[in-house]
């Protein structure tokens, strides 16, 4: 699958609001409700939108405006390993979100995953930066600083030791994730039903 290009010559802003829009996120991009889905596969389980998960969020969406990866299941498993790759600094949430998505990747797109893991390698996040000044920046801007499109390279030794451990840590998390699947999986089926139920 190709990536997604913005035009570089947008705002973060305005970029922003058009992958709100291209995905159906709302004009906020979903931050300010109570309640998120977790889809697991066509199941959507809800969860309380805390406020870790909301700090983490908005730079994970300006993370698939720069790199390009979609919002659908391999590309949400490639920005986690991209998101790994480059740093995810003091973002809790990011870091267990990410690892499990990692894992989840490494079994069902492991070529993508790993390609998109280096990929972060070679990159900078934008993780622990000044949100709001970042809005005002162009897309080409931050895609040079950050180098997302850096030329790839041979892995270094620190990357598949670095890459090993994030694997080991999404397999922690992933067990835990597959625990709680068995938990929510019948929530998301009333829900499904719910939603599907006419009005």
């Amino acid at each position: 699958m190709a990536l997604v290009h913005y035009d570089e010559g947008l705002t973060m802003r305005e970029a922003r609001a058009i992958y709100f829009e291209v995905n159906r996120f709302g004009a906020d991009g979903g931050y300010g409700d109570a309640w998120v889905d977790f889809k697991l596969g066509p199941l959507p389980v809800p969860f309380p939108n805390t406020q870790a998960r909301v700090r983490a969020v908005g730079y994970h969406d300006l993370h698939h405006v720069l790199t390009g990866y979609d919002t659908n299941t391999i590309g949400e498993f490639e920005i986690s390993a991209w998101e790994l790759g480059a740093g995810c600094k003091d973002f809790v949430a990011a870091w267990q979100l990410n690892l499990g998505g990692l894992f989840a990747g490494l079994l069902s797109a492991p070529r993508r995953t790993v390609r998109a893991f280096l990929r972060g390698r070679r990159s900078e996040s934008l993780y622990g930066r000044p949100f709001e000044d970042l809005l005002g920046r162009t897309v080409g801007d931050l895609r040079g600083e950050m180098r997302v499109d850096a030329p790839s390279s041979s892995p270094a030794a620190l990357d598949v030791l670095w890459l090993a451990l994030a694997s080991l840590a999404g397999l922690a998390v992933g067990a835990v994730g597959f625990a709680f699947v068995l938990v929510v999986a019948p929530i998301g089926l009333v829900n499904l039903a719910l939603r599907r139920r006419p009005a």
